[in-house]
């Protein structure tokens, strides 16, 4: 529910990623914490940061794809995510739970084809009728047998929400229905959230945690104000780049992360890393157009040197931030 089309929106796009990129690191930290005995620091992240960020981040990858295909032709768009493929393939190798492979496979599976239908409203419908069929079946995670079982699989919460960005992008909702859309989500997920704590059910917590990431997303973009943009748009920007870096941190601080059972180090860990990263992004991007990886995946996609230095730090002929998982 982002008013979408001019620079300023897609800087809300870029905070919106940034957030979700944050969440992300927060999340993946205490995935590889031992969560015996449970403290409340599980308990919070487990029933409030869980899940909730990844769908965002799978919205704005759908949304992406629209806008590249406004400036290049699908031929190019399976380019890049072969590459995106590739860059996973070589994460995988010291993350297995890293999900480029599944962004790559299921954007060339769904995103591509449904680029085919007209308009907006055919590919929202189908995003949220594959959202309500997977989260019906316990994220409905797509699975290969025998020679196809190195083909990445993958939650269909991801390509649900691939179809739903690409849809509110075509559609382009206006900023007044942030809103009303909070209005709606926020306590429909306090109300899921307890039917999920008294019941149990799994399928109660993904819709939970569904509608969570919309009351989050919606109710970021309301309280958006210059000086938190300022902090979320550079880690937006360089996605790629600080999501592949967390994961590194992630790997190296795991001993740490183990050992304690207090829990505090994995605060510790994603709140470092994630300010670092800030800071780094803020610097590199007074000094260059995209980030480090951001700019490799460029070159390798269009199969040319893309000039990346900026002549200066006010540099106004900056481009729109690339497309993608960045």
């Amino acid at each position: 529910m982002v008013a979408l089309g001019t620079g300023t929106r897609i800087r809300e796009l870029d905070a919106l990623r940034g957030f979700a990129v944050g969440g992300i690191m927060l999340v993946n930290t205490w995935q590889h914490a031992v969560h015996e005995p449970a403290t409340g620091i599980d308990w919070v992240i487990d029933n409030l940061f869980q899940s909730r960020f990844y769908p965002i981040f799978s919205l704005l990858f759908g949304i992406s794809f629209v806008l590249f295909l406004e400036r290049a032709d699908r031929r190019v768009l399976l380019r890049r995510l072969f590459w995106l493929l590739l860059f996973g393939l070589i994460q995988h190798t010291w993350y297995t739970g890293e999900v480029l492979t599944d962004y790559a496979f299921f954007g060339a599976l769904v995103l591509v084809p449904a680029s085919f239908l007209p308009g907006g409203v055919p590919v929202l419908v189908l995003g949220l009728a594959l959202l309500g069929w997977s989260i019906a079946h316990d994220g409905g995670f797509l699975r290969f047998e025998g020679a196809l079982s190195i083909v990445p699989t993958g939650p269909l919460l991801i390509p649900a929400a691939f179809l739903i960005g690409m849809g509110l992008m075509r559609l382009r909702p206006p900023r007044r229905l942030l809103a009303p859309a909070f209005t709606v989500s926020a306590p429909a997920a306090a109300l899921l959230f307890a039917v999920w704590t008294s019941t149990g059910d799994w399928t109660v917590y993904l819709a939970s945690a569904v509608v969570s990431a919309a009351a989050y997303s919606t109710g970021l973009l309301l309280v958006l104000r210059p000086w938190l943009s300022a902090v979320l748009e550079p880690l937006g920007k360089m996605a790629l780049t600080n999501y592949v870096s967390g994961t590194v941190v992630i790997v190296l601080a795991d001993p740490l992360i183990d050992a304690d059972r207090t829990r505090w180090s994995v605060l510790t860990v994603a709140a470092l890393t994630v300010a670092a990263q800030v800071l780094f992004s803020r610097w590199w991007l007074g000094r260059y157009r995209y980030g480090p990886l951001e700019w490799v995946w460029r070159c390798l996609t269009w199969f040319r040197y893309v000039p990346n230095r900026l002549e200066s730090g006010r540099d106004e002929n900056r481009p729109l931030p690339d497309p993608g998982v960045t």
